[in-house]
């Protein structure tokens, strides 16, 4: 999107992924947690074709994925692992029809974005979509097409939902930085060119033409510019991460309109501090970078540091409803 400060986000939300196996359940409490912000779950537990890269290529228009003992590889045709992970799909927007009638607000869908599927999904060779730029080129115009088919049916099941749409790229930098490992192991790709994986986020992203995209990796170094510059309206990242090297990005993103999807809360089972105690590095960066307390509510929504998949889902729900707590102490207090 060229104006991304026209968007305005509320200011709690989950990442992604939730533990178990019971789409209804999960739907229960996406949508109970966040009254202003649900998101459509994610539950790997299932096992292939629930899983995050399965579930993408689930989507994909005219390519084809099934799983091999070493991961998820591109075929000639559907088949039943493709299979798998549309019926799994199809169980969470049933669910989450069911939990969202009448409901009017943003909700946000989550999927891999082009880079992290190109480094996972392998060529009928066993290597990397990535070392092909031309299968890289295929695959997004896949995913594009595949992404507006999956938004249009997400707004004919929730009619009053503005969709916002998140593009998981946890491979992202290890995709610039030439870190993704060959088949053997014993050598990586080649990193791709800043502004190839610039153009090819850029078109993925023009795929939700009329709502706003989230990018969100919990891996370190996240390329916040390149991020603003594809069109993202928010970034998502894990915040325990973030070091003073990422201030100046982070301050240009804030004064560009870019929100930040802060990852404060831990995505898996342990003690919680207070919620003001979890937003307290947020105020820190704040006052570092010499920004507007006013402008903390505005620019933040505050999220787990990644998905909870591998959380109990007791904490699970503790996790979602501490992201709204903490969001809410930033607003009453931005000081």
């Amino acid at each position: 999107m060229s104006e991304n400060s026209q968007f305005r986000f509320p200011g709690a939300t989950g990442v992604g992924s939730l533990p178990g196996g019971d789409a209804r359940e999960a739907a229960k409490t996406a949508t109970g947690s966040f009254e202003d912000f649900p998101f459509l779950p994610e539950l790997p537990a299932r096992g292939p074709g629930a899983d995050m890269i399965g579930r993408t290529a689930g989507m994909l228009v005219e390519l084809y994925a099934r799983v091999e003992p070493s991961g998820w590889r591109l075929g000639d045709r559907p088949g039943r692992d493709t299979k798998r992970a549309r019926s799994f799909l199809g169980e969470d927007l049933d669910a989450l029809e069911e939990f969202t009638q009448g409901y009017e607000g943003d909700l946000k869908v989550q999927a891999v974005g082009p880079w992290t599927l190109a480094a996972a999904l392998e060529l009928k060779n066993g290597e990397a979509a990535l070392s092909d730029p031309g299968a890289c080129r295929d695959l997004a115009a896949s995913l594009a097409e595949g992404l507006r088919l999956h938004l249009a049916e997400v707004r004919r099941r929730v009619p009053g939902a503005r969709t916002v749409l998140q593009l998981d790229e946890p491979s992202l930098t290890a995709v610039l930085r030439g870190q993704v490992r060959t088949a053997s192991g014993y050598r990586t790709h080649r990193a791709v060119d800043r502004q190839v994986v610039e153009a090819t986020l850029r078109d993925v992203v023009g795929a939700h033409a009329d709502g706003p995209v989230v990018v969100h990796s919990c891996a370190p170094d996240v390329p916040f510019a390149l991020l603003r510059r594809a069109g993202a309206a928010a970034v998502s990242f894990d915040f325990a991460l973030l070091t003073e090297r990422d201030d100046e990005a982070v301050g240009e993103a804030v004064e560009g309109g870019t929100r930040l999807f802060t990852g404060v809360v831990p995505g898996t089972d342990g003690p919680l501090s207070d919620p003001a105690g979890s937003v307290m590095g947020v105020r820190t960066l704040w006052r570092r970078l010499g920004l507007h307390p006013e402008l903390l509510a505005e620019a933040v929504t505050v999220t787990p540091a990644c998905g909870l998949a591998g959380a109990s889902p007791a904490y699970a729900r503790q996790a979602l409803a501490h992201c709204v707590r903490a969001a809410r102490s930033l607003a009453d207090n931005p000081e």
